[in-house]
Parts: C-alpha cells; structure tokens; sequence
C-alpha cells in the first residue's frame, strides 16, 4: 500500500529553498511567485510538498486540485512517476508544461484551456512612456494628475508599510458590499505586507500627496526581465492615480525589466476590460489538466 505522500503549511522558513527550484522553472506564471502562494495560501488551502527536484502544491479550499508542479520539467522523467498515474487533477498548468505532459501522457490527458487564468503581459516602456492613440486616455488621465497634484513618489520600504497597511483598511472601507473576493485579497494582502521585510522577492512602491498615502503597489520579479504585480490601490478622488502609480513605479525600476506581469482576470468582465485597455503585447496561457 503506497502511503500518501505528506504536504506542508507554505512558510517563511522555506521561502529560499522555493526560490531555488522555481529558478530553475522554464515557463514562471504569476500564481507560482513566492508572494502569491504566500499571501492566498489560507484563502485556497496552499500546502507543498519539496520532492523529485520540485515543488508540488496542492489546494483544498474551493476545490481539491493540485497546482502545476515547479522546478526544472525539462529533467523529469514524468512517466515514472507514481504520484501522476492517475486519476488526479491539475489547474493553472502554464502552457510549457502543458505541451510536455500532452506529449507524454498522450492517451490519458484531457487538457482545457482556462481563459480566467491567462495572465496579462505588458510592455514596460509603452506602460512609462504612453505613447499613440492607443494610451491617449490613459495619458490624458496621468497628465491630469501631475497637473492637480504635488505629489512624491517613493519605493516601498519596511518602514512606510504601516502607512500603506492603512491606506489599504480605508479603500476596503469604500467598498459599501464587499464581495467574497474582495474580501479575501484584502486578507491576502495584509498578510504579504505584515511579512514585508521578511520577503526577499518583495518590491513595492507608494505616492504621496500632502503626505498621505493616495496609492500603492507591490511586486516580485518574476523570471529574467519580467516584474509582477500583486497589488495595486489607489484613492480614485485623485483623478489619474492609478495611472500615476503604474507610471512611477515602473519608471523607478529603471531598465532592470522590459516586461510586466498584471496577473489575471478570473473571469470578471470588469477587469478584463480593465486589462485589456491598458494594450496587452501577450498573455501566458494556462490550462486545466486532468491525468485518468
């Protein structure tokens, strides 16, 4: 009798050692950054197994479903495996390990193609610079903000996130009938700042105005040349905020990323249109994988 292999909490303490595999990882999507498990692993029941030179994760909240494995796939004889005989299921399988388990696993894969977890793929320098036609409003919107506002922007630091952690508690206040969704980021994104200064992977960034935090975001580099955003928030009574921040953020990292990861939808139609109006130049596709 084969004894189930044995998951562990997602934790601070392993944080160097998930780092070191998800380096070796060829394809990185926004759901495997270390601060992206850390902050919903509570909210989808995130737990991980370190084996085979990789990291496995598995979630019990909303469904039970493994997520893709992460480490080197081009070195793993998968067919071997016993934990992959079947039947099991898999989500958010980004599109490189999608294609290699179609290959081996022919005859006993079904792969379908989950649209809300595509991530969104920018250009840093046409999101800085907001050149033609196409970034006009946006433009306009950031121009209109620079005009109205003294303004300072600084990245974010272990001192000021008690500053942002406030921020954040009043936007959650404006929302008169929080969604469950809502309701969990903020959770999740208490969590991540709470252990700002504990997280290697963390950047961040805030404006003020008149001294008071108006917006912020947080981010991780994701892979070479690729920065992802967890999160973004700002007082839409400054007209042009969102836009100030996406601007001055990006502006700030000068040069060390050519591209920008905004994560997903999830099926929202509010923020796809969100996403798409920013001009994405290309999405990392993902799929729900099931192995019988």
């Amino acid at each position: 009798m084969n004894t189930p292999p044995i998951y562990e909490p997602i934790s601070l303490e392993r944080q160097v050692d998930y780092l070191s595999v998800l380096g070796n990882c060829p394809q990185v999507t926004s759901d495997y950054a270390y601060a992206n498990l850390y902050g919903w692993c509570e909210h989808y029941g995130l737990t991980w197994r370190f084996a085979h030179n990789l990291v496995w994760i598995k979630q019990s909240q909303q469904q039970e479903v493994h997520w893709a494995p992460m480490g080197d796939w081009t070195l793993v004889d998968w067919a071997t495996l016993p934990c992959l005989a079947g039947p099991i299921r898999f989500t958010r399988v980004p599109e490189s390990l999608a294609r290699i388990w179609e290959t081996v696993f022919a005859g006993r894969i079904q792969l379908t193609e989950a649209r809300d977890h595509f991530d969104y793929v920018y250009s840093v320098p046409e999101l800085v610079e907001l050149k033609g036609n196409k970034f006009h409003k946006k433009k306009n919107l950031l121009n209109q903000f620079e005009k109205n506002y003294i303004f300072e922007y600084s990245p974010m630091y272990a001192e000021c996130v008690e500053e942002v952690l406030d921020m954040q508690a009043e936007w959650h206040s404006w929302q008169e009938h929080p969604s469950e969704a809502l309701e969990a980021e903020n959770q999740a994104i208490s969590r991540v700042l709470k252990d700002f200064d504990r997280m290697r992977c963390l950047m961040g960034g805030a404006i003020r105005v008149e001294g008071k935090v108006v917006a912020y975001t947080v981010g991780e580099c994701l892979g070479k040349g690729t920065v992802v955003i967890h999160f973004e928030k700002g007082d839409t009574r400054f007209k042009g905020v969102y836009q100030a921040i996406n601007k001055n953020f990006l502006a700030a990292q000068e040069g060390r990323f050519s591209l920008v990861n905004r994560e997903q939808d999830l099926g929202d139609e509010g923020l796809r249109k969100a996403k798409l109006s920013y001009n994405p130049t290309d999405f990392m596709r993902k799929y729900d994988i099931e192995l019988f």
